[in-house]
This record gives C-alpha cells, sequence and structure tokens, in this order.
C-alpha cells in the first residue's frame, strides 16, 4: 500500500513516472511514417531504465497505450500492439539480468491474448528482481482505473467484505492497478504538451511535474539526470508550512 507523503527531505525522486510523448512528430519531422517514431521511442526506454539506478529511481512508470489511443488509426494502432510484442520478446533477457522488475498496470480486455501471455510471461521471469521496478502503463487510463477500482470496491461492499464505513483514501487506493507502488514524486511528460492526459490522477495528487519541449526519441538520461536535480531543489511542503 502506498504511503503517506514523506516529508523527509531527498536528494532526487524515488519514483519518476514519465508521460512518452512525441515519437509520431519525430518520425513526421523526419519524413518517415510514425510507427518509426514509436520504434525509435521504445529503444530509447532502455537508456532510461539502464539509468535509474544511479539516479537513485527505484520505480519508473511509462505510458506506454492509453485507453484513448485506439482511436487512432488502425493501422498504428496494429503496429504498436506488434512493437509491444517484439519489445517483451527482445528485452526479457536483459530485463530479468540487470535486476529490473516489470509489472503492467491498465485493463487487459481488450488487449490480443499472445500480447497477454508475453505480458504474465516478462512478470513472472522478471518477479524477484528489486533494483529497479519498470511499471508499464498499457491500454492504461486514469479515470478507467478508478473507475474500475470502484466497482471492485462496490463488489466487495456487497459481498459484505467490506464495511461502507471503514472506506476512506487508503481504502480506495488499494483497489488500483498500482497499489504495490508508491505514488510518484515526479512526473515528465515530452514533447512540448503542458497536460497530464489521464495519466496516474489519483496517485500524482502531490507529484511535481516537469514538461519538457524535448520529443521523446531525443529524450536522454542526461535529461533525466538534470531533472532529477531540479526535483531535488524543490520545497515540496505537501499543503504544510515548514519552518
Amino acid at each position: 500500500m502506498p504511503k503517506d507523503p514523506d516529508t523527509t527531505p531527498q536528494v532526487g525522486p524515488r519514483h519518476v513516472a514519465i508521460i512518452m510523448d512525441g515519437n509520431g512528430r519525430w518520425a513526421q519531422a523526419r519524413g518517415r511514417p510514425r510507427l518509426f517514431g514509436h520504434h525509435a521511442g521504445a529503444r530509447r526506454v532502455r537508456e532510461v531504465v539502464e539509468a535509474c539506478p544511479d539516479l537513485g529511481i527505484k520505480y519508473l512508470t511509462i505510458f506506454a497505450f492509453s485507453t484513448e489511443n485506439w482511436k487512432r488509426t488502425q493501422v498504428e494502432v496494429a503496429g504498436l500492439m506488434s512493437l509491444f510484442r517484439r519489445y517483451i520478446i527482445k528485452e526479457t533477457r536483459a530485463l530479468a539480468t540487470k535486476g529490473v522488475r516489470v509489472r503492467f498496470i491498465g485493463d487487459r480486455v481488450r488487449l490480443d491474448a499472445k500480447l497477454i501471455e508475453l505480458m504474465d510471461m516478462l512478470e513472472e521471469q522478471t518477479s524477484e528482481n528489486d533494483l529497479v521496478h519498470l511499471t508499464i502503463a498499457l491500454n492504461y487510463g486514469g479515470r478507467d482505473e478508478v473507475a474500475r477500482a470502484t466497482k471492485r470496491l462496490a463488489q466487495d461492499v456487497a459481498a459484505g467484505r467490506l464495511n461502507p464505513d471503514d472506506v476512506d483514501e487508503q481504502t480506495l487506493t488499494r483497489y488500483l492497478d498500482t497499489h504495490v507502488l508508491p505514488d510518484p514524486d515526479l512526473v515528465i511528460r515530452t514533447s512540448g504538451e503542458a497536460r497530464i492526459s489521464n495519466f496516474l490522477l489519483w496517485q500524482s495528487a502531490y507529484s511535481e511535474y516537469e514538461f519538457i519541449d524535448t520529443l521523446w526519441p531525443d529524450f536522454t538520461a542526461a535529461e533525466l539526470e538534470r531533472l532529477c536535480q531540479s526535483y531535488g531543489a524543490r520545497d515540496r511542503r505537501f499543503g504544510a508550512v515548514l519552518t
């Protein structure tokens, strides 16, 4: 269960969440199809994951595919699903041997059986790792997550497993996809867009945000380090006045 916000000063963020935006524009600027940019963005993930231990980042959550992304063309959606399958097949061994534990969050109902099988396999093969916890949001939406959590909570109330009088913020948190993770300290969005796009709505109530112009395929470990240093200089009060 996520703990209450820790007001103890810290050098950098322990949990970083990233909205990886700008793949399509990166590709189009080079006269290439959008899927070319998605493949470039997938390669960038490895560099960022590998940089986490040296930066003190224990948890990394990335937004790979939203519940709204189904509105894109069938060609792009099919290409992305193929990319996810290829990424898992290609990266499983490296992730497992480098101490990365992988989890997926989101609603799996619309995903194909082969992709779900690969997701289950990757989670199982990395389940004992603890160096970096990589969470991949796939067919994920913050509102959808809260709605699904609320439905499960209501079912437990109806079945008598939960007393309505005992329901509070922490109760709902236990029903979220991210119930085993701490809330993100820092949320980064690339590509110059300044919105959160339905990402970790509940969990990011006290997160710091960085909206940067860099397109995701151009994002580097050095830029991640700079953003972590900037985070470390912030005065995080969580609604209180610190003396």
